[in-house]
C-alpha cells in the first residue's frame, strides 16, 4: 500500500531528527553547567524535554498502532490516524526545536537577540514544515 508505505518513510526520517534531539536534551541534565542554569533557562529545558518525550511518543505511535491493528482489514483508517500522529509530532518537534534553540542561544547570546533568532527559526519552520506543504497541496490539487 503505497500510502503506508510513504508514511513509513516520511517517519524515519522524522524520527531521526526527534531521537537525535532528544537525545541531546536528554544528557544535557547531567553536565556540570546544567547546575548553573537559572530558573528560566531550566523550565525551557522541562519544556523541551517534555515536549520531545511528546512529540517521540507521537512519531513512534503509529508503529504501534499498525503493530495491533495489523490483519483487521482497517489500513485506509490506520493509515489515517497515523498520520495524524505523525503531523502532532511534527508539530510536537517544532516546538521542541525551537525551545531548545532558545535555551542554547540565551546561554550563547544577550537574550534579546536568542530571542529574535529563535523567533524567525520558528517561522521558518513553521514556514517550510506547514505552510509551504499545505500551500502545495492545495495549490497543485486545485488546479486539475
Amino acid at each position: 500500500d503505497r500510502m503506508w508505505a510513504d508514511l513509513l518513510q516520511e517517519l524515519r526520517v522524522a524520527q531521526t531528527g526527534v531521537q537525535i534531539l532528544f537525545g541531546f536534551l536528554l544528557i544535557t541534565v547531567f553536565q556540570p553547567a546544567f547546575t548553573g542554569l537559572g530558573g528560566t533557562d531550566r523550565a525551557l529545558y522541562v519544556a523541551a524535554v517534555t515536549l520531545g518525550a511528546a512529540s517521540a511518543g507521537a512519531l513512534i505511535g503509529p508503529a504501534s498502532l499498525h503493530r495491533i491493528v495489523v490483519g483487521r482489514r482497517i489500513k485506509p483508517q490506520t493509515v489515517r490516524l497515523a498520520s495524524r500522529m505523525a503531523k502532532a509530532g511534527l508539530m510536537l518537534l517544532a516546538v521542541t526545536t525551537v525551545l531548545t534553540l532558545l535555551l542554547v542561544l540565551r546561554v550563547a547570546l544577550e537574550d534579546t537577540l536568542a530571542a529574535w533568532l529563535t523567533a524567525a527559526i520558528g517561522v521558518w519552520l513553521i514556514a517550510i514544515w506547514f505552510v509551504l506543504p499545505a500551500w502545495a497541496g492545495h495549490h497543485y490539487t486545485s488546479r486539475r
